[in-house]
């Protein structure tokens, strides 16, 4: 059975949830075995946007760091992380849609993060879409 985009996304958010947790608690770990542990399907989609997300990390938390407005992305949750992550990749290093990529995002953190963190995703992938992508 394929999963759709929306629920390889929920995966990929998942994987790099772990990869923060691993990270912060200094421990190692094999991001393919975590890839694999999280997505039973062998898919490049959630390869390209985890190994893109890692490869881009300081880059895309500098940007968010950037329109946060008096936070930073280390003192949002893991999860909330993972989503912000994901959607600024999306939005600066690949193809997708720009109004998809804002959009799968929102649902993401509308589904596990409260209703401010939400409006902080939201408001930070508009402002990278306005004045980064346009």
């Amino acid at each position: 059975m394929q999963k759709t985009r929306s629920e390889l996304r929920e995966d990929i958010m998942t994987i790099l949830y772990q990869k923060n947790i691993y990270d912060q608690n200094k421990m190692k770990y094999n991001i393919d075995d975590i890839i694999k542990e999280v997505s039973i399907i062998d898919n490049e989609f959630v390869k390209e946007i985890v190994y893109g997300v890692i490869t881009y990390q300081k880059d895309i938390d500098a940007l968010a760091n950037h329109y946060l407005k008096d936070w930073t992305i280390e003192r949002l949750g893991n999860t909330d992380c993972a989503i912000l992550r994901m959607g600024i990749y999306e939005l600066m290093y690949t193809k997708t849609p720009p109004i998809v990529s804002i959009n799968e995002a929102i649902l993401l953190s509308k589904k596990y993060s409260d209703d401010d963190v939400r409006k902080m995703i939201n408001s930070v992938l508009d402002k990278v879409y306005h004045e980064r992508v346009l």
